[in-house]
């Protein structure tokens, strides 16, 4: 479904991204960490369309989309939330799910009205369907990041640090929501910080740092690494013993 090939990005004389690689087959998760300025972020704006890279490609559905812009990759089947929500606030949460329907999934209509409280119920939010999104928690936020990016009918689903800042029933849920969603088919890549969340959800585990992939396989496994623990975690492992 999703592959990348050498992709650089630097900004500067910094290279945030060093000759990344890696494959997403259809319906799989792929959770991916690092520290704080590894590149994870920039690297989803460079597979959704945001940034170009100054090297390397990216291919999704089988079809070459380095050069194609944010609209026509989110036409093409890729939706991404945020890592700070960005509601629309003089909208409703009915409304927002609804404008990702047209302009995402190219609907109108009844077909949007329909997609868009799919989702909406989906991610939790039918009680508060008609709540202007200014008035939602950052829990209800964080559902409705996640309702837009479903209103626009992803094949593939980015999600940056979406669980940050939730207490664990809260991220319960989320888990919950997910799980549904990868029910369905969508393969999902997640960036997050609450490591112990997505090595319980994702299939496989990827490791950045300094722009690079330093290891990636069954999240346990990849957890247990020395070089893990020292470069995520900041312990070394025989120094520890």
């Amino acid at each position: 479904m999703l592959q990348l090939r050498n992709l650089n990005k630097s900004f500067g004389s910094l290279k945030v991204v060093d000759e990344l690689s890696f494959d997403l087959a259809p319906g799989e998760s792929l959770g991916i960490i690092g520290p704080n300025g590894a590149g994870k972020t920039t690297l989803f704006s460079l597979i959704d369309g945001q940034l170009a890279p100054d090297g390397g490609s990216v291919r999704f559905l089988g079809e070459d989309v380095t050069r194609l812009p944010p609209q026509c990759r989110c036409r093409a089947g890729m939706g991404r939330t945020f890592q700070v929500p960005r509601p629309f606030h003089g909208m409703t949460v009915f409304e927002s799910a609804r404008v990702a329907a047209c302009f995402g999934a190219g609907l109108s209509g009844r077909q949007a009205d329909a997609l868009a409280l799919e989702t909406i119920d989906l991610c939790g939010l039918i009680g508060r369907v008609n709540t202007p999104c200014a008035e939602l928690t950052l829990l209800d936020r964080k559902r409705l990041e996640l309702t837009r990016a479903l209103a626009t009918n992803p094949r593939l689903l980015l999600l940056d640090e979406i669980g940050g800042g939730l207490t664990d029933p809260e991220l319960a849920q989320l888990d919950a929501i997910l799980r549904d969603i990868r029910a369905r088919g969508v393969a999902i890549v997640w960036i997050e910080h609450i490591v112990h969340a997505l090595t319980a959800f994702v299939d496989r585990l990827a490791v950045i740092n300094f722009g690079a992939l330093i290891a990636q396989g069954a999240p346990q496994a990849v957890m247990a690494l020395p070089q893990v623990h020292e470069i995520y975690l900041g312990v070394d492992i025989d120094e520890a013993a």
